[in-house]
């Protein structure tokens, strides 16, 4: 299990996404969702990262925190 707090650019290089702030300044500008829209659910997210995310939040994981930043920036 990880430890400590993650930052933005280390959800997006577990996430498999360049994770470069320019990057993921582009990917938040063109990925919003619905306020109804669980983040997991989100249709651009593959399996494999629809997964991830899911099981962070359900095991209250390090990487929640993040998680729930990312979804806000989304909405």
């Amino acid at each position: 299990m990880e430890s400590g707090s993650h930052a933005m650019n280390d959800l997006f290089s577990q996430l498999g996404l360049d994770s470069t702030d320019e990057a993921i300044e582009q990917f938040i500008a063109t990925h919003k969702i619905s306020p109804s829209l669980i983040l997991a659910d989100a249709p651009f997210w593959s399996q494999s990262q629809a997964s991830f995310i899911k099981e962070s939040i359900e095991q209250d994981a390090d990487w929640c925190e993040i998680i729930d930043q990312l979804d806000s920036l989304l909405r």
